[in-house]
């Protein structure tokens, strides 16, 4: 079986954080969905217990107004793992190696999803091992499921949604501290042609002030893999992001990516994120951004790029912002 990178990271420790969520645009409504299960294990000096939560979000683009943005936390005693055959639980919710299910209910809400996949392609990971090793990446980003088909129902309000042939992603992460701001973006469906993209942009703080951004990209496309995760790279990808959109790009030695992605002010829901130091970073994200890709290839080091591949997702690419301090100009869903 290959290594999904999906098992539980948390010893038990202070100062650690955790996330699994899943992403996807349901073909037939328009609607992009946002599931997420998460940990935090505050350090001993804020105070605070540690906990796991439920989050749910959705985005409708032909009714912004009624977007979703909804959490629940537990103490941490309600989360349980196995890592063989992975499985884990925060209270009724379970999610695996093949889909998710639960609820949640909060201020006479409750929203409800039972969502099912099949892996296919192996596992990608952001971070270089070189630097997983050598301990330098704060957060560590994996995608043990980049591009799966998601069927199943979701329900919140009076709404009830069944899901067929939505193309989506899951991923994990881990680490002790969120970057000071990134930008984060995701695509596996491109109006019928086969592949993903999943890209993440950050600044960090390091020695007094703030690098970057580091960029590392991570595709499939006309079924050739473009993987541009080396310190090397992350550091040469071009890369310009701010809270309605990003423009960047990956490089290998005969591939390159050029991707363009859009989102409207309207259709972002904003969360806050709790580091285990108790520094708060705020989130603003869609599931139903538009999405340029350009894929280019060359025969040897020395020679022209070729364009061989324009892809386009319309409504159907997911998009995150994130900073230090709120925009003003947004609603926070999930204080």
């Amino acid at each position: 079986m290959p290594e999904r990178w999906n098992a539980l990271q948390w010893d038990g420790k202070p100062g650690h954080y955790e996330v699994y969520y899943l992403t996807l645009t349901d073909p037939a409504t328009g609607i992009g969905l946002w599931i997420r299960y998460t940990m935090v294990a505050p350090l001993p000096e804020t105070g605070e217990a540690a906990t796991c939560s439920l989050w749910f979000m959705a985005m409708d683009p032909a009714n912004p107004a009624a977007n979703v943005g909804e959490k629940v936390s537990f103490p941490a005693a309600e989360m349980s793992a196995r890592a063989a055959p992975f499985e884990l639980r925060i209270g009724d919710a379970v999610l695996s190696d093949t889909g998710m299910r639960g609820a949640l209910e909060r201020d006479g809400r409750r929203c409800e999803w039972d969502l099912r996949w099949e892996p296919s392609l192996p596992a990608y990971g952001h971070v270089h091992p070189f630097l997983r090793r050598a301990g330098i990446a704060k957060t560590v980003l994996f995608l043990p499921h980049p591009d799966v088909e998601v069927s199943g129902t979701v329900a919140w309000d009076e709404r009830r949604i069944q899901i067929a042939g939505a193309r989506g992603g899951q991923a994990h992460l881990w680490g002790s501290k969120h970057a000071t701001r990134w930008a984060w973006a995701h695509c596996s469906d491109f109006g019928g042609a086969a592949g993903f993209v999943d890209g993440v942009s950050v600044f960090v703080p390091r020695f007094g002030r703030e690098l970057g951004p580091s960029t590392p990209v991570v595709a499939q496309v006309q079924g050739q893999d473009v993987v541009s995760n080396s310190p090397l790279a992350v550091q040469r990808n071009p890369s310009d992001f701010g809270p309605w959109g990003w423009r960047f790009g990956a490089r290998t030695l005969r591939r390159k990516l050029e991707c363009t992605v859009s989102a409207r002010p309207e259709d972002l829901v904003g969360v806050t994120y709790h580091d285990p130091d108790g520094e708060l970073a705020y989130c603003y994200n869609t599931e139903v951004a538009d999405m340029r890709l350009d894929l280019y290839e060359r025969a040897g080091p020395f020679t022209h790029w070729r364009k061989v591949a324009g892809l386009v997702s319309e409504g159907r690419a997911h998009f995150e912002y994130a900073q230090r301090t709120p925009l003003p100009e947004l609603t926070l869903s999930v204080a």
